[in-house]
């Protein structure tokens, strides 16, 4: 009897201090993550200015967002438009960029760390400012364009109906880094004897790089499609910073629309629910993704199938 007491004193010791060690990330979660996506959803279903209580409407922020918001659907459509064009580009040339990085040098981690940089900050403040600087009437590109090409242009990139979303764009390209590392990692898995089979049979470059690289690279090029589909269309602070979603709205992404829903108009109960129809699209674009994977994502432990 006592030693069986004294394991259970013991194993309730450990079990202590298990919950003593995850207890900060159990509250942090629970208050940071749980209830307030819980929270928002309750809102979704209630008129809600914040500045008094909440009153239950039942589905009529999901109605008015369907049938009667002309502002939402080109929102939409713009965050739609973002991420259709900038995740295949991103991803594009982060796979370029890692091909590149292949072969090791004495500057290769210096080279990783320094085409990584622009992901940590690209997503800042400063670096949004900045790009709105580059990109306005008087800014760096003008300056280039006009001594290179002796003109006099003053064009507003970001104040054009037609460049001002790609200003954006280019902004999301060059935070190319994570990507980037993935496919790294991702080439270097690739086993040399799938290319010496394919020299051997004649095979070009080209013919490698379609018929050995991309069929190896597929789960990662699936990982990262998946990450940075949910990024782009969580994308918030390059269009509140840089654009405020203008000119004529053609910069203004669903994120931002919430945001002003939520803490401009103090419609906090209709900015929870247009964060809910986000979510719940970015779930099933995801499983239809997932859902597809099994005809053209290549696992070598499956035999290839």
């Amino acid at each position: 009897m006592r030693k069986k007491t004294g394991r259970s004193q013991y194993s309730l010791r450990q079990n202590l201090e298990g919950y003593s060690f995850i207890g900060l990330f159990v509250i942090g979660f629970l208050a940071f993550t749980v209830i307030p996506i819980v929270t928002s959803l309750i809102f979704s279903f209630t008129h809600y200015d914040i500045l008094s209580p909440p009153k239950f409407v039942g589905l009529e922020n999901y109605i008015q967002m369907f049938t009667g918001d002309h502002q939402f659907w080109v929102s939409f459509g713009v965050t739609l438009f973002y991420v259709i064009v900038s995740v295949p580009l991103r991803l594009a040339f982060a796979l370029a960029v890692a091909m590149l990085l292949q072969k090791t040098t004495r500057l290769t981690t210096f080279y990783r760390a320094a085409y990584y940089l622009p992901t940590i900050i690209g997503s800042s403040i400063a670096i949004s400012v900045v790009w709105r600087q580059m990109f306005s009437g008087d800014g760096v590109l003008n300056s280039i364009i006009n001594k290179v090409f002796h003109t006099n242009i003053s064009i507003s990139w970001i104040g054009g109906e037609k460049t001002a979303i790609w200003t954006l764009i280019i902004l999301a390209i060059w935070q190319y880094g994570s990507s980037m590392l993935i496919f790294l990692s991702g080439l270097k898995q690739i086993p040399k004897e799938l290319y010496e089979a394919a020299d051997i049979d004649g095979a070009s470059r080209v013919h490698s790089f379609f018929r050995v690289t991309i069929p190896m690279l597929t789960p990662v090029v699936f990982f990262n499609v998946i990450m940075q589909l949910i990024q782009g269309f969580m994308t918030f602070t390059q269009s509140y910073v840089i654009t405020q979603g203008m000119p004529m709205d053609k910069t203004l992404f669903i994120t931002v629309y919430v945001y002003r829903n939520s803490f401009t108009f103090y419609k906090m109960g209709y900015g929870c629910a247009i964060a809910w129809f986000l979510l719940i699209f970015m779930a099933v674009v995801t499983a239809l993704l997932f859902k597809s994977s099994h005809s053209w994502v290549f696992y070598q432990a499956e035999g290839g199938d």
